[in-house]
């Protein structure tokens, strides 16, 4: 017994290779199944005599849960939730009450805690994934957060507190305890804890990898359950609201279930927050593995719920859990608003990025190449690469130990990660974790796909003539400021953008960005070339405009003003001016209007092509996300100039409005919400549907709007507590079959509620939705 006192303070072995080694029996895990009769109170069916055994029992555990989940900031968890698990963070210690069934004598009585990862079917020591510890008395251990430990913090008759510390680099997972006591010298008892343990990252902790010291960007980027995403167009930014819903029922479950079962995480690396990132990139998407959400850029979504009527995460979490089947459908900030509300349920500081014009790389050239035949058209199968209006991604915070020091410093912070399946990377649909501060520098080979991310934001756009297989390529036009515009996130504590592209890129027109460009081209293996270029001419020169706001409903138009700055000659310039209805990726061009011109220039002068594009006209080919692509051709007569233009454009929709009731919002104490939405069409909208989320509110709440006339208002009212009190935030979707993707928010703070309207047992009431009504207003 000799190699059992080496192994586990002379307790059970459970180390089989131990055994093996010592020539012992055939070695068996101990397989601990709460039998529900133990629960209740009833002798431990292992106690051979209970009765006459003198070894010390364990009669109940008391996790201390409310002082717990309150000191490692995890509270807020699913009420329900918060019951059924402790929730602790790796790094800091949690205390347990151990109800005895009899005095507890240091000197004749041992106690050892058996901590195993709840699916590893072999834990071991070696790994990481089987603990065990015999607690010190006193709590001195506490210093050391690298290693476990267990102390007793005081003993008093039955009962004694004791203070468990997981390690701040231990696995993140579900993790099971036992509680062995022996009597020196004769027999032993096992007291398995009927609830999971749950160890997260710990970004309060200095030694954890997620560390953040920043107070309110903590709050922010891990406690916070509502956020901004920005759509729409770098010349019409939209935000809107999403439901991030980290602390919602089944939740954190499904967040730490699926690093193992889709995410393939062995155990002992799921403390590992590059690893973790990396394999959030992969799971969150089906491509390669079933993931969560399964992608739709199509305008079709039957069979499924389109991208755009998603309002949070939470909803699309539920369901993958209950039903382990890929969600149907989502776009980039779905796969975003996802990842966020895992990692942040993890514990990973996590926020969602929005880039304009974000570049679509498929070569690895750090160039977008765009195409176009010689009667000014794109040709699409030649153009492999695009440009989205926006692209949403996640950044996640940590330390990058992997990649060391460079010439700018180290490389932790912020990293990218994107689930959108765009292009493989180890064979598999996933981005990152990318260091942003690599991509800045144009360090294109850190691991993980720092190029792509560098093209995303810092490409080169080339325009090229194609005249057919055996002709060579002009390059029409080189655009060096098209991509990587207004990089957004929302700003920390407050309800509005904060713009974050100095992070990844010099400023425009800079000599550091250009030698950086260069940089990243030099490490790239594809071969570029730019063929033949322009001549040198510039006495025409044509200029795009656009007005960038217009409401979905209205007309508008397109002008081109061309402008001869000879002095003394007179110029021809033909070509024509196109408006095309696109998706908010850059593709799917539907013709939606063209327009073409000849104009003869008098030196000195300014001519105008004007195309006005009419509701009718755009109605029927609009995206739901109402994005055009507005492009303009010419040659000038007598030259070898061409010009090409293009640029991205897309028409306002209206905002859902709030109003709640009440002038003071107090907790606990019930309201009336009321939702307006205006029609902005100059046609009726028919069988629309209101849905709205907020705090307390289990489900999303659907409200159905029959018909809403030509300048009418839909209405939806109804009752509503608040569950608790702090900040609050309410969002709104609406859906019909003439608009689609419209929503809304209201940011409130909720008062506590005076002591006098507590519960008699000082529960709190969860909220309860009563009496709703919609109208219309003609």
């Amino acid at each position: 017994m000799g190699h059992k006192l080496s192994c586990l303070k002379q307790w059970n072995c459970l180390d089989s290779e131990c055994c093996r080694r010592n020539g012992s029996d055939e070695p068996k895990l101990r397989m601990r199944n709460f039998n529900a009769n133990y629960l209740a109170g009833a002798p431990n069916p292992d106690e051979t005599d209970a009765a006459s055994s003198a070894v010390l029992g364990v009669h109940r555990v008391d996790l201390c849960l409310e002082d717990n989940h309150d000191e490692h900031h995890t509270s807020h968890f699913y009420a329900a939730a918060a019951k059924e698990a402790l929730v602790v963070r790796r790094g800091e210690p949690f205390r347990l009450r151990i109800h005895f069934n009899r005095d507890y004598s240091p000197s004749k009585d041992a106690i050892s805690f058996i901590l195993s990862v709840a699916d590893d079917t072999k834990p071991s020591p070696g790994h990481g994934t089987l603990n065990a510890l015999v607690p010190h008395d006193g709590i001195d251990f506490l210093g050391d957060t690298l290693e476990w430990g267990a102390g007793i913090e005081s003993h008093e008759g039955l009962t004694l507190t004791v203070l468990i510390k997981p390690p701040s680099t231990c696995p993140v997972t579900e993790w099971r305890l036992d509680i062995d006591t022996k009597l020196l010298g004769d027999g032993s008892r096992s007291y398995p804890l009927p609830l999971p343990i749950y160890i997260l990252f710990n970004p309060w902790c200095p030694d954890d990898q997620v560390y953040l010291e920043d107070r309110e960007q903590r709050k922010e980027y891990v406690m916070h359950d509502t956020t901004l995403i920005w759509r729409g167009s770098y010349n019409r930014l939209r935000p809107s609201v999403w439901k991030i819903g980290q602390f919602e029922r089944h939740v954190l479950e499904c967040s730490l279930k699926v690093l193992g079962t889709v995410g393939k995480i062995p155990p002992a690396y799921r403390g590992d927050p590059v690893r973790v990132a990396r394999a959030l990139s992969a799971l969150v998407n089906s491509v390669d593995d079933d993931g969560v959400l399964l992608g739709n850029w199509s305008e079709d979504f039957s069979g499924g719920v389109a991208p755009t009527k998603w309002t949070g995460s939470a909803e699309i979490l539920q369901q993958f859990h209950k039903t382990q089947k890929s969600v149907k459908f989502a776009q980039c900030w779905n796969f975003s608003g996802v990842l966020a509300t895992i990692a942040r349920s993890l514990g990973i500081p996590a926020r969602i990025i929005t880039c304009y014009s974000s570049a679509h790389d498929t070569q690895a050239s750090l160039t977008v190449d765009v195409f176009i035949d010689s009667n000014n058209k794109k040709l699409e199968a030649e153009t492999t690469d695009s440009i989205w209006n926006y692209h949403v991604w996640n950044e996640l915070w940590m330390q990058r130990p992997d990649l060391g020091i460079g010439q700018n410093g180290s490389y932790d912070g912020w990293q990218v990660v994107d689930a959108t399946p765009q292009e493989a990377s180890d064979n598999m649909y996933r981005v990152g974790p990318a260091s942003v501060l690599a991509v800045k520098h144009g360090e294109i080979l850190r691991p993980f796909d720092g190029g792509f991310v560098f093209a995303e934001v810092n490409a080169d756009k080339l325009y090229w003539r194609y005249n057919g297989p055996s002709q060579p390529l002009k390059l029409l036009r080189k655009d060096t400021l098209a991509i990587g515009h207004l990089i957004s996130t929302k700003a920390v504590l407050k309800w509005e953008r904060e713009d974050i592209t100095d992070t990844y890129k010099h400023a425009e027109r800079s000599e550091e960005e250009r030698s950086t460009m260069l940089k990243a081209l030099k490490q790239s293996r594809h071969a570029f070339s730019r063929y033949y270029l322009n001549d040198n001419f510039n006495d025409v020169e044509f200029d795009m405009e656009l007005k960038d706001d217009i409401k979905i409903g209205e007309n508008f138009s397109v002008v081109l003003k061309v402008t001869n700055k000879s002095e003394t000659v007179t110029h021809l310039a033909t070509g024509q001016v196109n408006c095309d209805a696109v998706l908010y990726t850059g593709v799917g061009a539907m013709e939606v209007k063209v327009l073409g011109f000849e104009l003869e220039l008098k030196p000195k002068t300014s001519e105008y092509v004007r195309m006005e594009v009419i509701f009718e006209e755009y109605f029927e080919k609009l995206s739901s996300q109402a994005a055009f692509q507005i492009s303009a051709a010419a040659k000038v007569k007598d030259t070898d100039y061409d010009y090409y233009a293009q640029d991205d454009f897309r028409v306002r929709k209206p905002d859902i409005k709030f109003q709640l009731g009440e002038a003071s919002i107090v907790a606990q104490k019930e309201l009336d919400v009321i939702v307006r939405l205006a029609n902005p069409l100059p046609i009726p909208l028919h069988k629309g549907i209101f849905t709205v989320e907020g705090p307390g509110i289990e489900q999303p709440l659907k409200f159905k709007i029959a018909e809403i006339p030509v300048g009418g208002t839909a209405a939806a009212t109804f009752k509503y507590t608040p569950p608790y009190a702090g900040r609050g935030t309410m969002l709104a979707k609406f859906t019909s079959r003439e608009l689609d993707d419209v929503d809304g928010y209201k940011h409130y703070e909720i008062e506590p509620r005076p002591e006098d309207v507590l519960q008699p047992n000082g529960s709190h009431r969860r909220s309860n939705i009563i009496r709703r009504r919609t109208d219309v207003i003609a």
